[in-house]
């Protein structure tokens, strides 16, 4: 079986920047300590991906806080985050959306017949991540699919809590 973690946007603009929030904060050091002990296969680490014309886009409308542009400050990966990946051999994703077909895009060449286990944690839980189970569970359907509550974190507690209801629904596990 290939253990597969995908980390997702711990990004400082989702954790102190403009779309930070207390509880983005606090699962950094979750975060840090998952990847830090992560003995499995590959990581992917993904990046929320805008640039200079984000206002303009359909995301902009719908949430015209600019963020994560590409080459800013904001976009860069959380300083305890990029430490704790330090050493570590990770594919970085670059995503313009919420989700991204490129984490699981060459695992079945790459892996012929072989099981597969996803791990994901990150950033939000209510955008992101879930959309991220949801396209893996469609393209694994027979695949373990997993998300730690503890190192994620909606845009609200309770829109955490609805994003881990919906993964649940959908036969992700969530540790809690």
């Amino acid at each position: 079986m290939k253990h597969i973690l995908v980390v997702i946007d711990m990004q400082n603009d989702f954790v102190t920047g403009t779309l930070g929030t207390k509880e983005a904060v606090a699962i950094v050091p979750n975060v840090a300590k998952k990847i830090r002990e992560f003995a499995g296969d590959e990581i992917y680490v993904t990046y929320d991906t805008h640039y200079e014309n984000y206002l303009d886009t359909l995301e902009g409308e719908k949430l015209p806080v600019i963020h994560c542009i590409e080459g800013s400050q904001g976009y860069e990966l959380h300083p305890e985050v990029k430490k704790a990946l330090s050493g570590k051999r990770y594919t970085e994703v670059v995503k313009a959306g919420f989700g991204s077909f490129s984490i699981t895009r060459g695992l079945k060449d790459r892996y012929p017949g072989e099981e597969m286990e996803f791990e994901l944690i990150g950033l939000c839980t209510d955008v992101c991540v879930v959309t991220n189970a949801l396209i893996i569970r469609a393209g694994y359907p027979n695949a373990r699919i997993t998300v730690d509550a503890s190192c994620c974190a909606g845009i609200t507690p309770e829109t955490h809590k609805a994003a881990l209801i919906t993964m649940k629904c959908c036969q992700i596990d969530i540790i809690e």
